[in-house]
């Protein structure tokens, strides 16, 4: 008896990646360059602007790429595309304000800048430019009393949240008022500041040492939550196997963990101080402004690089540009301050980093 065979049904199967028809290489730069053109001619005929041609090329963009890719490729392909040319156009629109930015600080900034901008104060400056040396001098050092109120407190507090009290009732607490604190106004940090001192010295206290210590209370959530963060990196096994080697729980912090995270810990501090270097609002109101060179932080006032800039455009005076120049002068400081305690975070996060083995 004949055995009849069934027919299996044949199933149409895709072709290997490797043998798919694939966009040439240059076919994003071809799209961009096409789009552009186009823009630009419908802008002219329109006379438009620099920036609704930008606009309408990159919507060009963004539908021809992909339009192209699933007629070539397929449809995953051409969703790809989709999604990493709006991944590099988002990237792209938040670039231009702070590139735009960063070109009008240097542009009007960097020409202020001469031995006689940082090395003059502005007191008995009259029909001349003076100098921004004592706002320097009171930046650094009210940020570097806040620096060492911040550290010792929020690092402290973070050893506690991992180590000691991660799942305990005052742990969630503490956790609970980290965060409402990151979300504190600065203005209010300096209102309490001013309260305290006046209670305190008397009504009317102004200080360099209440400027960091309202800086402190910006400051100290911010190390804590980054501090607590990069503790929590640390591998259990390098404790587990400081314990196991008879060392204390309090030693083995100091000696394991804190070195293992420390790249991290500064990389946070860095990150907080140059979150609050640039405060204004608090400080105007506890550490005051003057024209003068002031090194003692519990005695008068003093002023930052912030509230310098900000008198220098709402109270000019009789030279309203000169000292304008000087606030975009004194921005281009406070910037190229930032950028080398960035600098330096990502240099000592590499001196610091806990060697790997090979």
């Amino acid at each position: 008896m004949s055995q009849v065979k069934a027919l299996e049904p044949t199933v149409a199967l895709e072709p290997p990646l490797m043998q798919r028809a694939r966009l040439p290489r240059w076919a994003p730069a071809l799209v961009l360059l096409v789009a552009l053109a186009a823009s630009s001619l419908l802008g002219l005929s329109l006379s438009w602007g620099p920036v609704p041609v930008v606009i309408v090329a990159g919507l060009l963009y963004v539908v021809v790429l992909p339009g192209w890719s699933r007629v070539v490729e397929n449809s995953r392909a051409a969703k790809d595309r989709l999604v990493t040319t709006l991944v590099w156009t988002s990237l792209a629109i938040a670039m231009v304000p702070l590139v735009s930015m960063l070109w009008k600080v240097v542009t009007l900034g960097a020409p202020q800048v001469n031995n006689r901008f940082l090395t003059w104060s502005m007191r008995n400056v009259i029909g001349e430019p003076g100098g921004i040396y004592h706002a320097i001098i009171g930046t650094v050092l009210i940020t570097l009393t806040a620096a060492v109120i911040s550290v010792p407190v929020g690092l402290l507090a973070a050893i506690y949240l991992v180590e000691y009290g991660g799942s305990t009732r005052l742990g969630g607490a503490i956790r609970f008022l980290v965060d409402v604190m990151t979300g504190i106004p600065s203005i209010v940090a300096g209102l309490f500041a001013y309260a305290l001192f006046g209670l305190i010295f008397g009504p009317g206290t102004q200080s360099g040492f209440g400027g960091g210590v309202a800086l402190s209370l910006l400051m100290i959530p911010i190390v804590v939550r980054s501090s607590e963060e990069m503790l929590k990196l640390v591998p259990s096994e390098l404790r587990e196997a400081s314990y196991a080697l008879g060392v204390p729980k309090w030693k083995t912090i100091v000696k394991v963990v804190i070195p293992t995270a420390l790249a991290g810990i500064i990389t946070g501090v860095t990150l907080a101080i140059a979150r609050v270097i640039g405060e204004t609002a608090p400080l105007l109101i506890i550490a005051g402004a003057t024209d003068s060179v002031n090194t003692n932080l519990f005695g008068g006032q003093m002023t930052s690089l912030p509230v310098f800039i900000y008198r220098a455009y709402t109270q000019p005076g009789l030279n309203p540009e000169v000292l304008q120049n000087m606030a975009w002068g004194a921005a281009f400081i406070l910037i190229l301050i930032v950028l080398v305690l960035n600098l330096l975070a990502r240099l000592a996060g590499s001196v610091f980093a806990p060697k790997k083995g090979h």
